[in-house]
């Protein structure tokens, strides 16, 4: 068998495959078929019959023909052909020379037969010279009145009137005019339709629409006027009501195309100037007048926008029917109007009411206290226009659209006015666009319209709108459209928000800004192998522009070639400095989209150079206020921001800018001068500046460029030393001047870090032995240890300032930088090979005692402690700020308005402060264990512990709104349980909070985002399984969850099922088999290595490993949700069953009952002591997962202690108040529908229950009657043969029989089944019990009952009462019909009637008695 080729084949492969297709003989899959060419005159069918020559050919094989010596054209076409080639006569021997001369037509051949006529003899006369002016100037007033229009002319040229009134003065008719027409000009002007069929005969009045050109004959207008005088007959036989009668029914019968199509013949052939005051009221016909406003309606109808069509029409009808009754529109004279036209005004002879409405008044804007949705409207500035605001025509808001009254542009005429072909219009509707974006983004539009502003714009084509706009030759509008669309990208307030958490712990790592993956489904790709499928990459050029920027905004743009075009706009158009400042901040956005995203920016041909020659200079004199203001040339510190975040994306980015583009030489140009000395405005200097320092701290954050360190240590430390000197309070330019201190302290951090590397790297180096290793920074812990005693002695002084009302803002602002350092240096010198123990614990407790126990006790910093939780962005997910829009397709952080409400960011916030400071408690505490106990006042204050109590019971969400600030406050969490995990042990206070942390611990770890995997590691090795969290387990725990279920048995007063008295002795078993639980988990969890790995790198600042700053994409926490039952699920996975049915490994892998075992002891542990922590996992979730127990394997759940374990958790399950909250008609999460689930238990029950009780209760559960149906029906139809092994007993099962009995059953099919399994003996008190018990009630209470009901349920209650009454087994009878109400401790679990009611036994005797009289009347 032939073989398919593949992709991956070569040309050789391909010629082998064709040469053994041709000699195997085998036909082809598809055949060429040569059509003939009817212009040529060949014969042949319409199928095609090849010719004898064809059929010889070799076909299908590959040729290469000579190529042509001419290259073929642009847009290929069709050859031509001349039908007339082959009716001409040539012959061989004729010269092919003359047969050009004989046809050429050139004007050569013309012009060189030209013969020059004699004017000698011609006489030459002269113009007379006259005062007039050549040519004679023409007034429009001398042409006003000279000729009359016509009843067929409408509106004519001056020329055509001059002509006109030449042949009326000559005596000859008009052109225009039809020989038979005998009116005057009066007559025509003022007579309509009606009067013309009413006045001339029918001979005169042919046909309208009907032409007769397609009749075949040499009569054909003679049928024609026939066809034409037999309707004109028939319509002087109706009535006029009997004619508007059939108008109206042929109008909703035809295609309204059609009913267009009439209309615009009508109105070609009746004079659209007819004045209706000038109509004869008996020739005034009302149905004419109903067709006419139709018509005008139809035709308004068509100029509206196409969305609304629907509405439009309907309105338009409701219209139209009142129409019918009024009568037609006044005639418009020059009284009613506000301005008297004059003689000399040009087209005003006609008067027309559409035309002239516009100058009168406008009409009064809506009053106030409407409730009716209006369309919204701007003004130039983006602002909403309310539509009860009168405001002045001057404003230029007023216009002569849709709503005249209104002031103010739509979305839609703005969009209209951006396509104008006027410059300003452009300009003006691009530049109101980008107010209206700029407004929406920032939220002002939330209150007072409903959807987004933002997404309508873009579905209706924005991003391709400016995207145009940016090619437009014109200046202005090219600016306006960048402007725009920076507007679309760009939140200021967001970037802002960035800067300021830069110099937090890992703030210069950032989440890429790309939309939430969504998973398509691709239908071709279906059915076809792996090896075929298309790659993500294929499939993404595949797809048109709109698709891409539908899903992502950015990517879109991207493809449609942004960054050239933004290039050549830098480059060539060289705009003023509020575009590039706009281009400059573009870029920057797309650089943060991702890593994709910003090579592509690095890759832009001639971008970089540009920026970096323009913007980024080398050498540069000071700008002259005199000269017009220029950018070019000039250090901006908006693109050294963009090398910072384009570094961001990774080590080889950032490498590429420090080397191949000269960024190193740059940054130290910048900063071995003081920002004074810079040739630049001071507020410029200092932010370029800041940015070149955040982006050395960026770079050094990957130990690179640190070569420079050791170059410019001299500014360094004279930068430093200024410190307090440039902190003044009085200085206007103080907050630019703390950021530039902030971003010095953040190098400062990283350079440490990367020199604290350089020992371990240089070892590494020596041991490696040629495997691949990172290269020793220049930088070693010798250069950085000089700068530790300076920058304690100035935390020292910030501490004190504290005390100082001006100085404690800069104060706090400061702290929380200098701990970060302090945590660096110290968390690295533990490293060292010259760390010694003994002076540096002396030195960690006079740090302590100096200033981090007098900072932790200011009064100012316990101040800031009770802002924790109003802070926290944790604890307010349900506060009522509302965030700005937000697009799927375009995600932002939400900043704006950020400083007016509480948050992370803002400065009353604590969280920059307890965060420094934890992180440095974390590693001095690591140092010195002794110096905990003096920080247990932290975590036993007020403000923290209210803080971590609400944190326990929070449920936030993810998005990347508030992704960026919860990656901050979950690294404060952890190092508040870092600090309680070295305290519990040693501190009873600490230690009676201890469940708390626990608790907080367990609500943390499925919260912790991407890039945080080390710390989700740290909990889970050292927290979450620690039996000292875990206070329960030693202080009589398991023994009093016994007493409590003593008590419960005793309440009770019945034997209970064999594991309720199990479940303290099984939490006292978990408690002792902690430590193997936490070795199952981690072992579970392995393939998060790498990522741990990562994370680690980061977070302990071993710089040279770190290979982006950028954070992995935010697709989900880095734990799920359900993790405690992650054993059980990944067991299910590997070997549970399969979709043929069956199990898909024959037996377990080894340690899979022991892993079972952990799991479930853990979850039993958190269901009775932790219940708190596991709300995030809704409980049809937790159901839909312990089911995993019975489908791993046929006899996993027949070892005891997994029976035991699950016995303990059905109970726990299946308790009254967990019952009420668990809906099995929700579909759990990962799945499409629980019954599928359910359906696949029924299975795996009738293949190996053997009858088991704890199956069966799991298999009963979901069969209650508040549950869906369907569930029931799969259990009594396709699977009743698992009701002969179903024995679980009323008292066994945990749930209140009431559950499944009530309410009475509505589903007929369900009620047949019930008395079908109870008729045949398939259902029976001692197989199955609990069911036997739910089938009789509800047959029982549906044969009985009273209520009305359709015809076929009435028949079938009939039917099965007659049926039960003639039953031959009298026990079943007496059950169906004496049943009285489900009992649990009863013989048969329900109680019976000693005898029928007097109600039912009359319903029985009256079934009984209709049933009689029936069989009488058949005899």
């Amino acid at each position: 068998m032939l073989r398919r080729p593949k992709p991956t084949d070569s040309e050789a492969d391909l010629l082998r495959e064709q040469e053994q297709f041709l000699t195997s003989g085998a036909p082809s899959a598809a055949s060429v078929v040569r059509r003939p060419d009817k212009r040529r005159g060949e014969a042949g069918g319409e199928g095609g019959e090849p010719n004898g020559e064809d059929e010889g050919r070799q076909r299908d094989v590959v040729t290469i023909e000579d190529l042509p010596d001419q290259l073929p054209s642009l847009t290929p076409a069709p050859p031509k052909k001349s039908r007339f080639k082959a009716s001409r006569v040539t012959f061989d021997d004729e010269d092919a020379g003359q047969r050009l001369d004989r046809h050429d037509t050139h004007i050569s051949a013309v012009l060189s037969r030209i013969v020059e006529r004699d004017t000698s003899s011609t006489p030459v006369s002269l113009p007379a010279l006259t005062g007039l002016a050549f040519p004679k100037v023409l007034h429009r007033s001398e042409t006003s009145s000279r000729v009359p229009l016509s009843s067929a002319g409408g509106r004519k040229s001056i020329f055509a009137c001059q002509i006109a009134a030449q042949r009326v003065k000559e005596g000859k008719t008009p052109l225009h005019c039809a020989p038979v027409a005998a009116q005057t000009p009066e007559t025509s002007m003022d007579t309509d339709q009606c009067d013309a069929v009413g006045d001339q005969p029918a001979e005169l009045s042919g046909p309208r629409l009907v032409s007769g050109q397609g009749l075949a004959g040499p009569d054909s207008s003679g049928e024609t006027m026939r066809i034409h005088m037999e309707n004109q007959a028939k319509l002087q036989g109706m009535s006029p009501s009997e004619i508007l009668q059939e108008q109206q029914k042929l109008v909703s019968q035809l295609d309204p195309r059609l009913v267009e199509f009439v209309r615009s013949r009508k109105a070609q052939s009746v004079p659209s100037s007819a004045s209706p005051s000038k109509h004869p009221q008996g020739k005034s016909s009302k149905e004419n007048f109903t067709l006419e406003s139709v018509s005008r309606e139809s035709g308004s109808c068509g100029a509206a926008v196409h969305s609304q069509k629907a509405q439009e029409v309907e309105m338009e009808g409701d219209e139209e029917e009142e129409e019918e009754e009024l009568p037609p529109p006044a005639a418009v004279t020059e009284k009613n109007l506000p301005v008297k036209p004059q003689k000399e005004w040009v087209h005003m002879n006609n008067l027309e009411r559409e035309k002239l409405e516009w100058i009168g008044d406008l009409p009064a804007p809506r009053r106030k206290g409407t409730k009716k949705a209006m369309q919204a409207r701007f003004d130039f500035a983006g602002t909403l226009i309310p539509p009860t605001e009168d405001l002045p025509t001057h404003l230029g808001l007023h216009h002569h659209g849709e709503e005249p009254e209104r002031a103010g542009y739509s979305l839609q005429e703005l969009f209209l006015l951006a396509r104008s072909q006027i410059i300003q219009q452009r300009n003006l509707a691009l530049s109101t666009l980008a107010n209206i974006l700029s407004k929406a983004r920032a939220g002002e539009y939330l209150s007072v319209l409903k959807g987004s502003v933002t997404s309508t714009l873009l579905d209706a084509g924005l991003l391709f709108l400016l995207r145009f706009a940016l090619d437009d030759g014109v200046e202005g509008v090219m600016s306006a459209a960048v402007h725009a669309l920076k507007a679309l990208l760009v939140c200021a307030e967001d970037e802002e928000c960035l800067d300021c958490t830069f110099s937090w712990f890992r703030g210069l790592a950032s989440f890429p800004l790309l939309p939430s993956a969504q998973m398509e489904e691709d239908e071709e790709d279906e059915g076809l192998p792996e090896s075929m499928r298309e790659t993500a990459k294929e499939k993404e050029e595949r797809k048109s522009d709109h698709d891409v920027s539908r899903q992502d905004v950015i990517k879109g743009l991207l493809k449609m070639k942004l960054l050239p075009r933004l290039r050549y706009i830098l480059e060539v158009v060289r705009p003023s400095p509020p575009v590039v400042q706009d281009v400059l901040e573009i870029l920057t956005r797309i650089a943060r989209h991702s890593s994709s995203s910003a090579t592509q920016v690095l890759d832009c041909p001639r971008l970089m150079e540009t920026v970096l020659s323009e913007f980024l200079p080398t050498s540069w004199t000071a700008p002259s206020p005199a000269l017009p203001q220029s950018v070019y040339g000039l250090p901006l510190a908006s693109a050294m921001k963009l090398l910072r975040v384009l570094a961001t994306a990774g080590r080889h980015a950032c490498a590429r800018l420090l080397n191949s583009f000269g960024v190193r030489e740059r940054l130290s140009h910048l900063l071995s001068a003081e920002p004074t000395e810079l040739l630049l405005e001071p507020a410029e200097a200092i932010r370029i500046t800041t940015e070149a320092y955040r982006l050395w701290a960026v770079a050094a954050g990957y130990g690179q460029a640190c070569k420079l360190y050791i170059d410019l240590y001299p500014g360094l430390a004279k930068a430093l030393q200024s410190v307090h000197r440039v902190l003044d309070p009085s200085d206007p330019l103080l907050p630019l001047q703390l950021q530039r201190v902030l971003a010095l302290l953040s190098l400062l951090t990283q350079v440490t870090h990367t020199a604290g590397c350089h020992q371990e790297l240089q070892a590494g180096l020596v041991s490696s032995q040629g495997e691949e290793c990172p290269p020793p920074p220049p930088v070693s812990w010798g250069h950085v240890t000089g700068l530790q005693a300076s920058l304690l002695g100035q935390l020292k002084g910030f501490v004190k300032s504290l005390d100082s009302p001006v100085q404690k803002e800069s104060s706090l602002a400061v702290i929380p930088a200098y701990l970060t350092y302090l945590e660096a240096y110290y968390h690295q010198l533990s490293r060292q090979s010259c760390f010694k123990p003994v002076e540096t614990l002396q030195e960690l407790e006079l740090l302590t005692l100096e200033v981090l126990l007098p900072l932790l006790s200011h009064h100012v910093v316990q101040g800031l402690m009770k802002n924790l939780k109003s802070s926290s962005v944790v604890c307010n997910v349900q506060s009522g700020h509302v965030d700005p829009e937000t697009i799927p397709s375009l995600p932002g952080l939400a900043c704006p308005g950020w400083r007016d409400r509480p948050g992370l960011v803002v400065p009353s916030s604590p969280f920059p402060l307890l965060t420094g400071l934890g992180l440095l408690l974390g590693t001095i505490t690591a140092i010195h264990k002794g110096l905990s106990c003096k920080f247990s006042g932290l975590l036993l204050s007020e403000p923290v512990i209210a803080y971590l109590r609400s944190c326990s019971q929070a449920m936030p969400t993810l998005s990347h709104t508030r992704a960026w600030l919860l990656r901050h406050e979950h690294h404060l969490l952890y190092m508040l349980l870092q600090l309680g995990h070295r305290l519990v042990p040693v501190v009873p206070l600490v230690a009676k909070h201890a469940s708390l942390y626990h608790q907080v611990a367990l609500v943390l770890l499925p919260w912790l985002l991407p890039g945080s995997e080390y710390l989700a590691h740290e909990l889970l090795s050292t927290i979450i399984f620690s039996k000292d969290f875990i206070s329960e387990a030693h202080s009589g725990g398991p023994e009093a969850v016994e007493l409590g279920e003593l008590r419960l048995q005793e309440k009770t007063q019945h034997p209970t099922s064999p594991s309720l008295q199990t479940v303290g002795a099984l939490l006292r078993e978990a408690c002792v088999q902690l430590a193997s639980i936490r070795g199952c988990f981690l072992t579970h969890l392995a393939h998060l290595e790498p990522s741990v790995l990562t994370s680690r790198d980061a977070l302990l600042g071993r710089n040279p490993w770190i290979s982006s700053h950028l954070l992995p994409e935010l697709t989900g926490p880095t734990v799920p949700s359900d993790w405690p039952f992650l054993p059980l699920v990944s067991l299910y996975e590997r070997a549970g069953v399969s979709d043929g049915g069956g199990l898909a490994v024959e037996e377990l892998p080894q340690g899979a009952l022991q892993a079972v075992s952990h799991c479930l002891q853990w979850l039993l542990l958190l269901e009775v002591w932790r219940e708190e922590a596991l709300k995030v996992i809704p409980p049809v979730a937790k159901l839909a997962r312990l089911s995993c127990v019975f489908l791993c394997s046929s006899d996993l759940f027949l070892e005891r202690p997994v029976q035991r374990l699950t016995w303990g958790l059905f109970r726990l399950l299946t308790r009254q108040s967990r019952l009420d909250s668990l809906d099995l008609n929700v579909p759990p999460p990962g799945l499409a529908s629980f019954q599928d689930l359910y359906s696949a238990l029924l299975t795996q029950y009738e293949a190996v229950s053997f009858g088991d009780r704890l199956f069966g209760c799991w298999v009963l559960l979901p069969l209650q009657r508040r549950y869906s149906a369907s569930m029931r029906l799969a259990v009594f139809g396709e699977h009743v043969g698992m009701l002969r092994s179903l024995g679980v007993t009323v008292e066994q099962l945990s749930v209140p029989i009431e559950r499944f009995t009530s309410p009475p059953e509505d589903s007929l099919a369900l009620l047949r089944l019930y008395f079908r399994s109870l008729v045949t003996g398939t259902l029976k008190p001692r197989w199955c019990p609990v069911l036997y018990v739910v089938a009789l009630s509800h047959v029982n209470s549906f044969i009985f009952s009273q209520d009305a009901a359709a015809q076929e349920v009435e028949a079938a209650r009939l039917s099965m009462l007659r049926k039960i009454h003639y039953l031959t087994d009298e026990v079943l009878r007496n059950h169906l019909l004496l049943f009285r109400l489900p009992q649990q401790h009863s013989e048969f679990g329900f109680d019976m009637y000693d005898q029928l009611p007097p109600i039912r036994a009359k319903r029985l005797e009256g079934v009984l008695r209709l049933q009689d009289s029936s069989v009488d009347k058949g005899d």
